[in-house]
């Protein structure tokens, strides 16, 4: 099975090809624009193998798109190029009108050019799984209700709204034109090679400096957690086993407040690295001014993924984040030039509404 897998350097995206590119029946091309959060040293364990092979291309570039595709053959996109930080989108949106908008449909159209020249057989089996957020269904109230794959779509950022524009294209595309498409709709990736500019590395690297750990409002947002690893398998079942036109979720079943996360990464630290002094992780925590359109509440019902395709989630949120933490402990070489050239941990997305 051939796949392209667009924003493959970013951090789904590579854990995504290092799980397809571990089956050598599989050959993966990634395509990536590297912008900020790309990074080819995520890929380092396989950058050599003979079933991966990285393209340098902006998924904007509707012609290079379709170089790729008739070139290498492709029998499934599993399309993540993405803009994808909330606070980031807070203070430029127009990257990620550009990218997650435009993007996707020049993807499709390319997509679409490539899949309606195939032969019958290669036109049966392909197909584009477009891989989104579950952000794109807003908030969630502090109850039992969860987000399922009819949940009307309410978007409360840029980003998010981006991601809701970009699901229904790709929609479109299969109900106007017929080209096989998928969607996944994902929970709070965390796990190793996710840029800092997240909360969890966030944490972590902040703390290993001895920086404040800032906590938006008073830290009671309630996210739902999936290790990375755990999503790329589900996304290579959903691509290679979903029925088309439907609409995946993918939850780890690990809700927790924003606090605490950060208190149970102060608690794993304490165990690895602690203070000087006897002193605790947890007294960094500081409470910050909460960002714009900040939703209470995600979480995700997956019994969908798991009654027809048979995925569940390997990793529990405690362990999970132990080998995160861990993860980070011994890979500076990853993370330490991402600090020192790209980004320091600085506070993003503190728009207010009604400024100019």
């Amino acid at each position: 099975m051939n796949f392209l897998v667009t924003g493959g350097a970013g951090f789904v995206g590579s854990a995504v090809c290092r799980y397809l590119c571990s089956n050598l029946a599989h050959r993966v091309t990634n395509l990536d624009k590297l912008t900020y959060a790309g990074n080819l040293a995520s890929l380092r364990s396989i950058e050599n193998a003979r079933n991966y092979r990285f393209e340098y291309a902006d998924i904007c570039n509707a012609g290079a798109v379709l170089d790729l595709l008739n070139r290498d053959e492709i029998d499934i996109v599993m399309h993540l190029a993405a803009e994808s930080h909330v606070d980031r989108s807070i203070i430029g949106p127009a990257a990620f009108i550009e990218t997650n908008i435009v993007g996707t449909y020049q993807a499709l159209n390319s997509a679409l050019e490539y899949w309606r020249r195939l032969p019958s057989e290669k036109k049966r089996r392909f197909r584009f799984l477009h891989v989104s957020t579950d952000e794109v269904f807003g908030d969630l109230p502090f109850d039992s209700s969860v987000f399922t794959e009819q949940t009307p779509y309410a978007p409360s950022s840029p980003y998010s709204a981006s991601k809701a524009a970009s699901d229904h294209l790709v929609r479109a595309w299969y109900k106007t034109y017929g080209l096989p498409v998928l969607l996944s709709t994902c929970s709070n990736n965390y796990g190793p090679f996710q840029f800092p500019e997240k909360l969890i590395p966030l944490v972590i690297l902040n703390a290993l400096d001895e920086k404040s750990l800032p906590v938006y409002g008073r830290g009671s947002n309630v996210r739902d957690w999936v290790f990375v690893d755990d999503h790329a398998r589900a996304l290579a079942m959903i691509a290679t086993q979903g029925s088309v036109g439907e609409s995946y979720n993918v939850g780890g079943g690990s809700e927790r407040t924003s606090l605490a996360v950060v208190e149970a990464i102060c608690d794993v630290l304490d165990d690895r690295r602690p203070r000087s002094g006897g002193r605790r992780y947890r007294d960094l925590i500081v409470f910050v001014p909460d960002r714009p359109g900040h939703d209470r509440r995600y979480a995700i019902d997956a019994s969908k993924i798991g009654r027809d395709l048979g995925w569940a989630p390997r990793e529990n949120f405690a362990r999970g984040l132990a080998r995160t933490v861990d993860w980070y402990l011994q890979n500076e070489w990853w993370w330490g030039p991402i600090s020192h050239d790209r980004y320091a941990g600085e506070r993003l997305g503190e728009a207010r509404k009604g400024a100019a």
